[in-house]
């Protein structure tokens, strides 16, 4: 017995529907802290790790990720080292709020997920930047309430965020890296 002829158009949808539903369950939400928020929870597969900067770090178990803490007086890095190598640190406030994040990495981190509401104030920067000097080369916006300074090539991408108004004491913009 023939099958039911289908047509090209029900291939191609059922093509497309094979492909939607893989990227669904490989394309996972990736988890960033929030500028401004709370740190990010460690991404499915990680492995974390916390110290303090009089205790010596313990080696990382291998693994997809990694997450480490190191405190300071007034402030504490807390580093994250993703599946794809780039590596995010977030700095953040005895209250537990993220006022300083920094990258470096293969890849770009998604910056809509890292500056979290100040998103839509780093476009408007980078569209003026973009307008006086062009379109390529390393972005530096800087806002009485958003600094963000990114750059590097393809394989090679480093750069920082922080809120000036949330900076605690004793810490400087040169401090997020």
């Amino acid at each position: 017995m023939k099958a039911p002829k289908q047509s090209r158009h029900g291939h191609l949808m059922s093509a497309l529907a094979i492909v939607a539903g893989a990227l669904g369950v490989s394309a996972a939400a990736p988890a960033y802290a929030v500028l401004g928020g709370q740190p990010m929870a460690a991404p499915q597969g990680a492995t974390a790790e916390s110290s303090t900067a009089a205790v010596a770090r313990a080696a990382v178990a291998s693994g997809a990720s990694s997450a480490s803490t190191t405190s300071a007086s007034n402030y504490t890095v807390r580093t994250t080292t993703l599946a794809s190598g780039t590596v995010i640190n977030e700095y953040l406030s005895t209250e537990g709020v993220v006022f300083g994040i920094a990258w470096h990495g293969p890849r770009m981190p998604d910056l809509a997920s890292l500056l979290g509401s100040y998103f839509p104030q780093y476009q408007q920067g980078l569209k003026a930047q973009r307008a006086a000097r062009g379109g390529r080369g390393p972005v530096s916006v800087q806002d009485s309430g958003l600094v963000v300074d990114s750059g590097g090539h393809m394989g090679s991408f480093a750069g920082s965020a922080y809120l000036p108004q949330s900076l605690p004491a004793g810490v400087s913009a040169s401090d997020i890296q």
